[in-house]
């Protein structure tokens, strides 16, 4: 074991560690049907470990009608057949953890499906005794339910339309943040939240290593004494819903409500009393936020995974219209998440996930010329931050958007839902086209691309989403022979981290903030110092590194350019999308160079 992960093993392992995230749907089909499986990912745990990842993350893969892909849970403790079966899950976890790998699931407890039996009973009568498990509310007064204006609020849903669903049955709405058939959990129910920690420790006597919290920052909702939830401000535009996100998104509770989960369960360890390692998603948190939730001290969550740097190049109209990247607002805002969780808290660091575009498409440069480069550069870029990487399935190869052209390829329930609600308002099919091809969560979910043969490699059925027509150029065999492939940088990326305490521990120091084509930052730990300097465009770039010359006389640990020329004193030149790390020494008091 290296150094440093040896030291990091017996508590915060997860400093040390890089992330993997499958998605199961899409990463591999061991039964031909289709739909990937966990039998597939089985078959694929060599290529994890070979790849050096230190804990598979999991999208949920909990029994659910699949109406989101799985984040619509109908029962906690079982896996969906589509997926498999609870003896699979456990050989699973014996495989994981013979290879030195741990297993992190996905904990979706904001909301379930409204197919799970704790909904069932409680939409059965208003005087049922899971009634308020979930959130029900009258018509507004004056109203009349199910007509438009009768909801209860002036929410809008993350998936388009209202956040409220009439019963007409028993003549109340309820809560769904997200599609209507993801009702809301009453976080307030001290019922409901110990249901969700016995569930919790059950999965942990199964050998479950850590969870990744699923919007868990929207579970405390500021309801009033009278048990009334505000309208939303009015949304710029003819929509007649309003933005309530300041009444649901970091509640008043939220941080009380993690504290008692800490105590519950997560300071417990796992069943082999280890750490267990939580990651909480939140969109909307803020900086000081993240820091309260994460201070060890405050006895929460190790990390969160934060939405502020994937939000820099959104438009007027949010991800839907996205503006050219301006580096030095990127630059600023990691730097500030950088220098804020320095001294308490941890960062969580991703370019991709389930919900994100592929990265190589939308920051790098997914041409046949660029490609690789500059996959290997955004990596860079990530992997030598201080917190822990997550890398998402395929990002490793540098897989690219698929960018479909008719919605009729598409299935993710958000795209669709945003195309009815665009389309009815008025706009052209063209248009809301425009908007969907760059950022549709599908492009994410396109099937993970093993080799050039039928469907990737992925099924010998019919897949369930189209395979990215890349696939013949861009695939895992393929990149597993090539020495130069962007998962052999990755590769090398994830070892750095696992053998220098600098990539772990060092501070962070940002260079040339507002230069617009190259980003470039110092980590110092004692008499080291790590340099990173990245070109992050498509033109060659000349620097001067003040302050870091004698540092870029040091060892080059890694570079995307194999004749690159050396520096020139603080001086550099970098070609297209090039990317170097170079372990050099602290020349004078707390100075690199």
């Amino acid at each position: 074991m290296p150094a440093v992960a040896a030291v990091a093993a017996a508590g915060e392992w997860w400093r040390t560690a890089v992330i993997y995230q499958v998605y199961p749907r899409s990463f591999a089909d061991a039964d031909g049907d289709g739909v990937g499986d966990l039998r597939g990912v089985i078959g694929k745990l060599d290529y994890l470990h070979a790849l050096g990842v230190d804990a598979v993350w999991l999208s949920p893969i909990y029994r659910s009608p699949q109406a989101d892909n799985g984040y619509d849970i109908s029962d906690y403790q079982d896996i969906d057949p589509t997926f498999g079966t609870l003896a699979d899950f456990d050989e699973l976890v014996a495989g994981l953890h013979d290879r030195g790998m741990r297993l992190v699931m996905d904990l979706v407890v904001n909301h379930t499906s409204d197919e799970h039996p704790w909904f069932t009973e409680s939409r059965a009568s208003t005087d049922s005794p899971k009634r308020d498990w979930y959130w029900w509310r009258p018509p507004r007064p004056g109203c009349r339910g199910g007509e438009p204006g009768a909801e209860p609020t002036n929410w809008h849903s993350f998936f388009s339309g209202s956040t409220w669903e009439w019963d007409a049955a028993t003549g109340e709405y309820y809560l769904h943040l997200f599609d209507r058939k993801q009702p809301d959990l009453n976080w307030e129910n001290p019922e409901v939240r110990q249901a969700v920690y016995a569930m919790m420790r059950w999965w942990v006597a199964r050998g479950v290593d850590g969870f990744r919290m699923d919007v868990i920052n929207l579970i405390s909702k500021a309801v009033r004494a009278d048990g009334a939830l505000p309208d939303g401000a009015p949304v710029p535009g003819p929509s007649r819903f309003g933005d309530g996100s300041s009444f649901y998104t970091n509640g008043p509770r939220l941080e009380e409500f993690l504290q008692e989960m800490h105590r519950e369960v997560l300071a417990h360890g796992t069943a082999s009393g280890e750490a267990l390692l939580t990651v909480g998603e939140m969109p909307g948190v803020t900086l000081e936020q993240a820091r309260s939730i994460t201070d060890p001290a405050h006895r929460e969550l190790d990390m969160v995974f934060t939405f502020e740097h994937m939000r820099v190049d959104h438009g007027l109209s949010g991800k839907w219209q996205l503006r050219p990247l301006h580096l030095p607002d990127l630059k600023a805002n990691l730097a500030a998440w950088q220098e804020g969780l320095a001294e308490a808290g941890w960062n969580s660091l991703y370019w991709n996930n389930h919900d994100q575009p592929r990265i190589v498409s939308r920051w790098g440069d997914d041409s046949p010329e660029h490609r690789v480069a500059s996959a290997k550069t955004l990596g860079t870029v990530l992997h030598m931050l201080r917190g822990t990487p997550y890398v998402y399935q395929g990002e490793e190869l540098g897989m690219t958007n698929v960018g479909w052209a008719t919605i009729e390829d598409y299935q993710d329930v958000e795209t669709l839902n945003f195309y009815r609600e665009s389309v009815s308002g008025g706009a052209s099919d063209g248009e809301v086209m425009a908007g969907i091809g760059p950022v549709s969560r599908d492009n994410a979910r396109t099937p993970m691309q093993w080799d050039d043969g039928p469907h990737a490699g992925f099924t010998t059925g019919t897949p369930w989403l189209s395979v990215n027509p890349a696939y013949p150029q861009i695939n895992a065999a393929a990149a597993v022979a090539d020495p130069g492939s962007v998962l052999h940088h990755y590769r090398r990326l994830i070892q750095l981290r696992h053998d220098h305490h600098v990539v772990v521990d060092g501070r962070f120091a940002l260079l040339l903030p507002e230069h617009e084509q190259v980003f470039a930052y110092t980590r110092t730990l004692g008499t080291q110092v790590l340099v990173v300097v990245a070109n992050m465009s498509g033109e060659p770039a000349d620097v001067t590194l003040p302050g870091v010359g004698a540092a870029l006389a040091g060892e080059l640990l890694l570079g995307t350019h194999d004749a690159a020329p050396g520096p020139d004193g603080d001086r550099l030149r970098l070609a297209p999308w090039e990317s170097r790390v170079v372990l050099g020494a602290v020349d004078g008091p707390g100075r690199a160079g």
